[in-house]
């Protein structure tokens, strides 16, 4: 069973390569259209990063090591993809479709949400504060933690389908917004927290670089400082139940995820300056995204299974998966 887990992950890991390379074409035709650039040092760095992680994948895979192969290529992947796509929200800023800020406060209203009693609730609490703006920064930390999670759990197709619905969301996310633009609940209203005047760093980061995406005036990207300028639809929603998702068939992580990310839904409208359905949005993405996931990784097992199940009547478990590709040839003599 372990073998042929690991044979049909490794076929959907290297399926991923397609998703992150349209990806980077995407990127790079929207770069050339709009003319941007990236700061040579941060793309450097992050791509060295990144690339020691898949290295090493690689390079366990000679070993014949699938803990070490999984958790390293999955963590080299779902890295890869945000450099790839937070430059990717500021060429969707840059199409400079009309703002929606207007309508998406409208939608909030007829669906019942008061604002205001909202930020007002968590604000005259600074515990809460605290709370709310360390639950909405931990996007990043389920990026390193999911693979080893669910690599430990020896749940290796869930992992590739996690890199799968990730990538999707980011996707679907930037690209809803290209047509949704939105400055945030902060830019229309003033809020206090604690009687100060409040207003999250996050939000600070898109409203320094969102106008000047639309006005024309920022073209020069660093690629460790970019956090992502979208507001419709929420992609921290889309995270927190996309990383919900992926640790659920852990189940020593379900209260943990389930805690961790469900903080982050709750603080996403406040700290990260959204409107309420930006996060309902965010949740559909999500759901959209983890089905596109499940479809392509259902597809492309189907293959691997008719030829595990021919290989497993004549073969170890070990030799069906090494016939499916998930490992290298030990000599030439094997090699096809």
């Amino acid at each position: 069973m372990q073998h042929s887990e690991a044979a049909l992950a490794w076929r959907i890991f290297s399926y991923n390569w397609v998703l992150i390379g349209l990806m980077g074409v995407a990127l790079l035709c929207g770069m050339l259209l709009a003319g941007f650039s990236i700061e040579p040092t941060s793309a450097a760095l992050s791509l060295a990063i990144t690339t020691a992680y898949i290295a090493g994948a690689y390079y366990k895979r000679q070993k014949r090591d699938p803990l070490a192969i999984f958790i390293l290529g999955s963590t080299g992947q779902v890295l890869l993809i945000p450099v790839l796509m937070a430059p990717m929200t500021y060429v969707a800023a840059a199409a400079d479709f009309p703002l929606r800020d207007a309508q998406l406060a409208s939608l909030d209203r007829a669906l019942g949400f008061d604002w205001s009693a909202y930020h007002n609730l968590i604000g005259s609490h600074s515990t809460w504060v605290e709370g709310a703006v360390l639950a909405y920064s931990m996007i990043g930390w389920p990026l390193f933690g999911i693979p080893v999670a669910l690599g430990i759990a020896r749940h290796y197709r869930r992992m590739q389908e996690f890199t799968l619905a990730f990538g999707f969301s980011l996707i679907v996310t930037t690209a809803i917004t290209v047509l949704v633009p939105a400055v945030g609940i902060y830019d229309a209203h003033t809020f206090t927290a604690g009687g100060a005047p409040f207003m999250s760093e996050a939000y600070l980061h898109h409203l320094h670089d969102f106008p000047m995406v639309r006005a024309g005036t920022l073209r020069g990207l660093d690629l460790t400082k970019l956090t992502g300028i979208v507001t419709f639809p929420s992609f921290h929603a889309a995270a927190a139940v996309v990383y919900l998702w992926a640790l659920w068939s852990v189940w020593w992580m379900r209260p943990i995820a389930l805690v961790a990310n469900g903080a982050m839904l709750l603080a996403t409208p406040y700290v990260g300056g959204h409107y309420f359905i930006d996060v309902f949005a965010g949740i559909g993405v999500a759901v959209a995204a983890i089905t596109m996931a499940r479809s392509i990784a259902n597809y492309l097992a189907r293959p691997a299974r008719q030829s595990l199940g021919s290989a497993s009547d004549e073969a170890t478990p070990a030799e069906a998966a090494a016939g499916n590709g998930y490992f290298e040839p030990s000599s030439p003599a094997t090699a096809r």
